[in-house]
């Protein structure tokens, strides 16, 4: 029975390493696969969500301030001789009540609220509301981070899967020259200069091959470790490498950007936190209004019961101000106006930075458009340049040296485009994070 229990336990763990290993490596995965994944595993994003969390707590403390505090104590004190624990006015005259057992039991209750603080209670909730929002504008500027950065991993991919692709097209085609070369060598209708030259070419080819491969693998590390995977689990991305024009003037992206950008609404916030530290530190000027009441009650007794009993309750309204405190309120006051010119400093900042954010991501992303026209073009040019020479090499119109070329230029036409779709796509990205798009 035993064995079974053991035996099951162990197929058990099997399947569930299995579905592990499948989770990990299904595929090809999807930008917006990878995407939610990022988010659901990012641990930026799971701190920025504890810090809004914590922000609320810090609401709710706040809130506690407009209610009433309550607050009781109960101690026990022995004399070295009888003592007077109480007294109790009897017409005009007072009374005192001797404890002869010099045990005195003491249980005192006091309730106090605030009626008028100076709307410093007002103003340090209405801080820590703000405070929520901030971090609430502050979480969403972490996951759209999050996004833009998993977006240009994933274009990375591609573009390094390219770039081999590129490679492995140039080293099939030196080969096939390599091929020719030796064959005309064989039968000496071209030097052994023109072979080794050839060879040479393949060899730096394949070199640039592995280097290739090495991107890919880099890449994709670097991908999983953004998506909290590990490091080494196979992955495959779906192939979305394409030119889709993208729709806004960049006056347009512009307004867009001033509109939505959550950085803008936390500087916003941070002017409006520094409106009400004003308040506060003003609130100083005015007195502080207090209602409480408070009940004790004596006795010799551990319950409070017993012959020498006394208590009594009152209630008290008090107004505390300061009458001077050598400009230390107006100090503060001071001191919090610099802090509110600041934050309304900051938002301007703020503003020019995402205006100059704005305009380099369009500008790079309309480069990025040319340059996909002008190598697509050049590819066209390129493979006419090297079926043209690989003709005339035929013929021995043409030198070998013309054919290497031919190839050389052929395969930078190539990684010129792959590289400016790359660029177009990862600055297209760039620009709606700097709009203050989320994806998708």
């Amino acid at each position: 029975m035993r064995m079974k229990w053991m035996n099951g336990l162990v197929l058990l763990v099997l399947l569930w390493g299995v579905s592990v290993f499948a989770q990990e490596s299904q595929g090809p995965l999807t930008l917006e696969e990878s995407i939610k994944i990022a988010l659901e595993r990012s641990l930026t994003i799971h701190s920025a969500t504890e810090g809004v969390e914590a922000s609320k707590f810090k609401q709710k403390q706040a809130l506690t301030n407009f209610l009433p505090q309550w607050t009781g104590s109960y101690y026990y004190t022995r004399y070295n001789r009888p003592t007077a624990i109480g007294s109790s006015a009897v017409s005009s005259s007072t009374s005192t009540v001797l404890n002869k057992s010099r045990n005195n039991f003491n249980l005192n209750s006091a309730i106090s609220q605030p009626l008028f603080t100076g709307g410093a209670t007002l103003a340090n909730y209405r801080l820590e509301k703000l405070g929520v929002d901030d971090s609430k504008a502050g979480l969403e500027m972490v996951k759209k981070e999050v996004v833009l950065s998993v977006r240009e991993g994933y274009f990375s991919i591609l573009k390094a899967q390219k770039s081999r692709e590129v490679a492995e097209q140039a080293v099939k085609q030196l080969e096939d020259h390599v091929r020719v070369a030796q064959a005309y060598f064989d039968v000496g209708i071209t030097p052994k200069n023109d072979l080794l030259q050839s060879e040479v070419k393949l060899a730096q080819a394949k070199q640039d091959l592995i280097k290739a491969e090495n991107g890919v693998a880099l890449a994709k590390a670097s991908f999983n470790n953004l998506l909290r995977r590990d490091i080494n689990a196979p992955l495959s991305v779906v192939d979305i490498l394409e030119y889709k024009p993208f729709p806004l003037r960049f006056e347009e992206s512009l307004e867009e950007a001033l509109r939505q950008r959550d950085e803008i609404k936390s500087a916003e916030l941070k002017v409006q936190k520094a409106k009400e530290n004003v308040r506060i530190a003003r609130s100083d000027f005015f007195p502080t209004i207090t209602l409480s009441g408070n009940y004790n009650r004596f006795s010799d007794e551990v319950r409070l019961g017993g012959t020498y009993l006394y208590d009594r309750w009152t209630i008290l309204t008090s107004a505390t101000f300061t009458l001077g405190d050598w400009g230390k309120t107006a100090y503060k006051v001071g001191e919090s106006k610099i802090g509110l010119t600041q934050a309304e400093d900051s938002k301007i900042v703020v503003k020019e930075g995402i205006i100059l954010e704005v305009k380099e991501d369009y500008l790079d992303m309309v480069q990025a458009e040319k340059n996909i026209g002008v190598s697509e073009k050049s590819i066209e040019q390129a493979e006419e340049n090297l079926r043209m020479n690989e003709e005339r090499y035929k013929y021995q119109v043409a030198t070998s040296t013309e054919v290497l070329d031919a190839v050389i230029l052929l395969a930078q036409a190539r990684l010129n485009y792959y590289n400016a779709l790359s660029d177009f796509n990862i600055a297209k990205a760039k620009l709606e994070r700097a709009m203050g798009r989320m994806y998708p």
